[in-house]
């Protein structure tokens, strides 16, 4: 028996398994409904071979000797009898014990095989694993020595991504029409625009009875203009008889309905450009070209991926002047993040019976967010606490859904205990009870040593 462990991985999730070779033979006998015909049987068969191969020297051992002795008896050499008898009883003894230790290897096998599953991972009675250094260094255990220091009491408090007031931007149109691409198009999710760019234009559109009460007045204000001008005209004619007063009174009149005239024009087939009110890329879009609109419908929403913010509700009011750093957590496993924050200030009103509290990243690179993304905030206090700093890969769990780690007692033995923590930023925790200084906790291969069974 051998033992053997696998290492089994699917994406990011790896597991151990362990167990033994079995190598021997393989026992054909048939049961019987009595012990002593089991025992007996396999017994009878062997004595008969034995038999067989001791008739088998024999007989041969009287061919060679015959042989030999016509030869050496023929030359009359006496010590070469001697020799050839007893070499052939060396033989005769060789064969018979070699015959006697074949025979007997296939039944006690079993019996004499090594044991070597003592050696194999397994999971000990008490809850402690045992595990041998040749595991150890396939699984890439790795542990520290716990050290109890103060830590800042943390916080863990929920929040969302939201974007910068001075670093985004919305596009909403003032008028309800139809949808028409900018110079560039329509712009798409992630494209980079600048700050006064026109994204899209909004053509009016108003129903008929408006469409005809425009038409109207633009025709009504055609014809009243065309009467001003033949009066201003009349009276430059005039001039020297008439009062410059009247003079000036028509050519007013005629500059009023001139610009009357432009005004009703262009309401009935007005166009607004939809501007972008900073610089940053297109956080959403939800226009297409020919699309109705309406008056303040949201079109496109821009931001600033370096300058987002992150908003999260606090139950204490006091919390806001004993905040000393703050860390953004997002994700869980491989693709879990932890970014730096700094505390920009709290809300001086409720909101639905929570504080508002805004961060900001202090990172000046673009962070893999998205806004309205949920979010943990843990927060670090000015109080401090005593505790043992360590990874927050070696928390695992027990049986029974509570926190442990294991604890390296032994060379090649592994203890649970189980722990009680807090956050301290996104990577790491805090374990305030269930450690001692000194103790080796394991922080790398914790899942697959909490698998081992």
């Amino acid at each position: 028996s051998w033992p053997i462990s696998f290492t089994v991985t699917a994406g990011a999730d790896t597991d151990l398994l362990a167990g033994d070779l079995e190598v021997g033979s393989t026992n054909l006998k048939e049961p019987k409904d009595s012990k002593d015909l089991k025992d007996t049987a396999p017994q009878g068969a062997r004595l008969w071979q034995r038999w067989a191969v001791y008739g088998a020297v024999i007989l041969g051992f009287i061919v060679i000797l015959a042989v030999t002795a016509k030869r050496l008896l023929a030359r009359s050499k006496l010590r070469g009898i001697a020799t050839v008898l007893i070499a052939s009883g060396v033989g005769l003894y060789s064969a018979t014990a070699s015959f006697d230790a074949y025979s007997g290897e296939g039944h006690s096998h079993d019996a004499a095989a090594p044991t070597a599953s003592s050696n194999s991972p397994r999971r000990l009675p008490d809850g402690s694993v045992f595990l041998p250094k040749i595991a150890q260094r396939q699984l890439g255990v790795r542990t520290v020595l716990a050290e109890v220091k103060s830590l800042p009491a943390t916080l863990e408090l929920g929040g969302f991504v939201i974007m910068d007031a001075n670093a985004g931007g919305r596009v909403q149109p003032t008028i309800a029409g139809r949808l028409e691409p900018g110079p560039r198009g329509l712009p798409q999710l992630g494209q980079a625009v600048r700050k006064g760019e026109v994204l899209a234009r909004v053509r009016a559109s108003s129903n008929p009875i408006e469409r005809g009460n425009q038409l109207a007045q633009s025709a009504e204000l055609q014809a009243r203009l065309a009467l001003a001008r033949k009066r201003a005209d009349r009276l430059a004619q005039l001039e020297g008889t008439v009062a410059q007063k009247d003079q000036d009174e028509a050519q007013a009149e005629v500059i009023s309905l001139q610009q009357r005239l432009v005004a009703v024009a262009a309401s009935v087939s007005a166009t607004e450009a939809l501007i972008s009110p900073v610089s940053g890329v297109i956080a959403s879009a939800r226009a297409q070209a020919g699309q109705v609109v309406d008056a303040r419908e949201l079109l496109f929403e821009i931001i600033d991926p370096t300058r987002l913010r992150v908003e999260a509700s606090a139950f204490d009011a006091g919390l806001a002047a004993n905040i000393a750093s703050a860390t953004l957590s997002a994700g869980s496993g491989a693709g879990a993040i932890s970014i730096p924050l700094t505390f920009s200030g709290a809300g001086a009103s409720l909101r639905e019976g929570a504080i508002p509290l805004q961060f900001q990243a202090t990172s000046q690179q673009a962070l893999p967010l998205a806004v309205n993304q949920p979010v943990k905030v843990i927060v670090q206090t000015k109080n401090q606490i005593k505790g043992v700093r360590l990874p927050a890969s070696a928390l695992v769990k027990t049986p029974s859904n509570q926190d442990m780690v294991w604890v390296h007692a032994e060379p090649e033995t592994f203890v649970p205990r189980t722990v009680r923590f807090t956050a301290l930023d996104g990577t790491n925790v805090s374990v305030i009870e269930g450690l001692q200084a000194q103790d080796r906790v394991v922080t790398q291969g914790a899942a697959l040593l909490n698998q081992v069974r």
